[in-house]
């Protein structure tokens, strides 16, 4: 039997697909993750998400849905983590394509589930921001959730809606998401990070690295990039909650403008119009300050001094523990770079390192 999850905003959401799939269902049959391949400036330096025509070596699963296999390969300048997750995980990863705006979404999502047949549907969204109202001075990337929430909302199958680690994205705090969460279906406990142990070792995510750190224990205050909230590691962290997808619709003002777009350009007008901006253009803007932007080299001696200074920092805020992906912003440092910093801290420090996070307090 074959079992569909939908990774509402992609990323770090295919990963804990994959967590959730082995823990909720086990591993006698593997799902189909569908997922966007938007994998942020860290890996593809090309804003928004990337389409079928941004690869080599898709296989057609329907006329509209592609497969993602480990031998496919982004078209340079594009960057994917896709290709690496189908080598290292067991299952079938197929490719969103937003192009066509929800009604694309909403005729990739028909075909799939009318040649699959599949047993289940979740949608599943780490962290709750697939719940924001789209006011939310916090919230800062509502687009990809939108559009899977208004896309699954127009397909005619049961749909269960899933939110792991609500508040872990540090866009909506828990406490504003109270309200809206059903009721606790699993909690995420160190056996269901296994399945995706190796993966947490180089997947930048910093939403699902929570949820999995939380999962193993970690308890205390993360902060992470672009001066986010400071995001609390407690009990509720490795929760994972059903939600009526109705009453998620009815409170994403921005999934319900989008309803009818049939392209990415309208879902991005609608967005600055429902919420004030749209996350692609902070892309664009980023990539051009990022080019911009001179190399620095990966020096022990000036680096370390760096982090001690940051860690001060981080503790006398309350911080307890960053993001490898953080560490590699604040040290000025390429994303390129990010894998070279993790291995110098592991080396240096290994008593720091929270997997996969990083303890900017030193062990007594």
């Amino acid at each position: 039997m074959t079992r569909l999850i939908v990774a509402a905003g992609g990323g770090g959401d295919a990963v804990a697909a994959a967590m959730l799939d082995a823990a909720l269902y086990g591993d006698a049959d593997q799902a189909v993750i569908l997922t966007y391949a938007w994998d942020r400036l860290l890996i593809d330096p090309v804003p928004g998400p990337r389409g079928p025509n941004d690869f080599t070596g898709l296989e057609p699963i329907t006329p509209a849905v592609w497969k993602v296999p480990a031998s496919a390969r982004p078209i340079a300048p594009a960057g994917s983590t896709l290709p690496r997750l189908a080598a290292e995980l067991p299952h079938t990863f197929a490719l969103i394509d937003p192009r066509q705006g929800v009604e694309g979404v909403t005729h990739q999502l028909e075909e799939l589930v009318t040649h699959l047949e599949p047993e289940s549907i979740d949608l599943l969204d780490v962290g709750g921001d697939a719940l924001a109202r789209g006011d939310e001075p916090t919230l800062k990337s509502p687009l990809a959730d939108a559009l899977t929430l208004a896309a699954c909302g127009q397909v005619n199958a049961q749909i269960r809606l899933l939110v792991a680690g609500p508040g872990l994205d540090g866009e909506l705090p828990l406490d504003d998401l109270r309200g809206a969460l059903g009721p606790v279906v699993h909690i995420l406990t160190p056996k269901d990070v296994d399945p995706i142990s190796s993966v947490l070792e180089w997947h930048p995510s910093e939403a699902t690295g929570m949820l999995a750190a939380t999962a193993r224990g970690v308890r205390g205050t993360c902060e992470v990039r672009d001066a986010g909230l400071p995001i609390p590691l407690t009990d509720e962290g490795p929760t994972v909650h059903e939600v009526d997808l109705e009453e998620a619709l009815s409170r994403n003002e921005l999934a319900r403008a989008i309803m009818a777009t049939a392209t990415l350009d309208e879902v991005e007008a609608l967005s600055r119009e429902v919420c004030g901006f749209s996350e692609i253009d902070y892309e664009r803007n980023k990539a051009l300050w990022l080019k911009e932007q001179r190399l620095v080299r990966l020096d022990p001696e000036s680096l370390l001094p760096q982090l001690d200074q940051f860690e001060a920092e981080a503790r006398s805020r309350g911080v307890t523990h960053t993001t490898f992906r953080h560490l590699t912003e604040v040290l000025n440092l390429s994303g390129i770079q990010r894998d070279a910093l993790r291995q110098l801290l592991m080396n240096s420090r290994p008593e720091r390192y929270a997997a996969p996070l990083w303890s900017v307090i030193a062990p007594q």
